[in-house]
C-alpha cells in the first residue's frame, strides 16, 4: 500500500500545529510591556503569560514567577487557560487517530473504509483544535488593543501583542490547512470507493416450469377404418 500525498501533508501539518499549540500555551509572551509616551524605560521588559509572569532586565537573568492563586486570576485568563488545555488534548488525540488511520498500519479487523473514516475524524479534530486556539488568542488580542487605546488606562499598565499570540495565529492556520487536507482525502477516497464498488442489482430468480408429475403429453392418433 502507498501513502497518499494529502494524507502525509495533513498529518505533518497537524503535528506542527500540535507543537505550535503547546508552545503557545506555555510561552509567557502573551502580553508584553509597551513603551509609549513617557514610559521609555527600556532596560526592563515585562512578559505576562497564561501560567507565569516574567521580567527581564539589562545584565540580569530572566526571572519568572508562577501565579500564586488560581482564584485570583481574571476571568479571561482562566478561560484562556482552559481553552488552551482543551486544544492541546484535542490535537494530541487527533494526531493519534490520524496515525492509526495510516494505510501502512494494519489493525486487526479493520479495512480501508474504516481507516479513511479515522483520517476524516482526525481532520475534524484538528479543525476543532484550531478553533479552540483561535478563541483565546483573538480574545486576548482584543483586550490588549482595547486597553492600549483606552485613555483611562495608565501608561504603565498598557500592553502590546506578544509573540505567543502570533504563534497562536500561525498554529491555527496550520491546523486548519492540515485538517482540511485530511477531510478532503476522506471525501475523495469515499467517492472512489463508491465508484469502485457500485451497487449491484439482483435479478429476479428465473424459474423453469416443469411439467407436473402424472401428466404426460401425448399425441392422439386417429384411426381410419
Amino acid at each position: 500500500m502507498t501513502f497518499n500525498p494529502l494524507q502525509i501533508a495533513g498529518l505533518v501539518l497537524g503535528f506542527f500545529g500540535m507543537v505550535g499549540t503547546l508552545a503557545t500555551a506555555l510561552l509567557p509572551q502573551w502580553r508584553v510591556s509597551a513603551f509609549v509616551g513617557s514610559n521609555i524605560i527600556v532596560f526592563e521588559r515585562l512578559w505576562e503569560g497564561l501560567w507565569m509572569n516574567c521580567i527581564r532586565q539589562v545584565r540580569v537573568r530572566l526571572q519568572c514567577k508562577f501565579y500564586n492563586s488560581l482564584l485570583a486570576l481574571p476571568l479571561d485568563l482562566e478561560a484562556a487557560r482552559a481553552l488552551m488545555c482543551v486544544a492541546v488534548a484535542l490535537s494530541l488525540i487527533a494526531l493519534l487517530i490520524g496515525i492509526s488511520g495510516m494505510k501502512k498500519i494494519q489493525c486487526k479487523g479493520s479495512n480501508e473504509r474504516v481507516k479513511t473514516y479515522l483520517l476524516g475524524t482526525s481532520g475534524v479534530l484538528f479543525i476543532l483544535t484550531g478553533i479552540f486556539v483561535l478563541i483565546p488568542v483573538c480574545w486576548t488580542a482584543n483586550i490588549i488593543i482595547r486597553d492600549f487605546y483606552n485613555p483611562a488606562v495608565h501608561i504603565g499598565q498598557k500592553r502590546e501583542l506578544g509573540a505567543a499570540l502570533f504563534l497562536g495565529w500561525a498554529s491555527t492556520a496550520v491546523l486548519f490547512i492540515g485538517g482540511g487536507l485530511l477531510c478532503g482525502y476522506c471525501c475523495c477516497n469515499g467517492k472512489k470507493q463508491k465508484n469502485r464498488y457500485p451497487a449491484t442489482e439482483h435479478p429476479a430468480p428465473h424459474t423453469d416450469k416443469q411439467p407436473q408429475n402424472g401428466t404426460v403429453l401425448s399425441k392422439t392418433s386417429t384411426s381410419y377404418v
